[in-house]
């Protein structure tokens, strides 16, 4: 996917709720459309991101798994 990142969290070694704690706070400091990558190691995370998402109105544009088990989300703020 050809995204240009506007900003990376990285939350990788971190365990349920923190990647999301973290996600959520750092969405807050972007503005409207603006795109956040956040990379972390823990799998529960991919379900978690699925429900803040739907709460929140943000949208999950994609994910997938990089080399080393680490998790990749691409996430658009509304």
């Amino acid at each position: 996917m050809d995204t240009n990142i506007d900003q990376t969290l990285d939350v990788k070694g971190l365990t349920c709720p923190m990647p999301i704690l973290k996600l959520s706070k750092t969405m807050k400091k972007l503005k409207s459309g603006q795109i956040l990558e956040m990379l972390g190691t823990d799998p529960g995370t991919k379900l978690d991101l699925e429900s803040w998402c739907k709460k929140s109105g943000n949208e999950l544009l994609d994910e997938g798994e990089l080399d080393g088990g680490v998790f990749r989300f691409v996430i658009k703020k509304a």
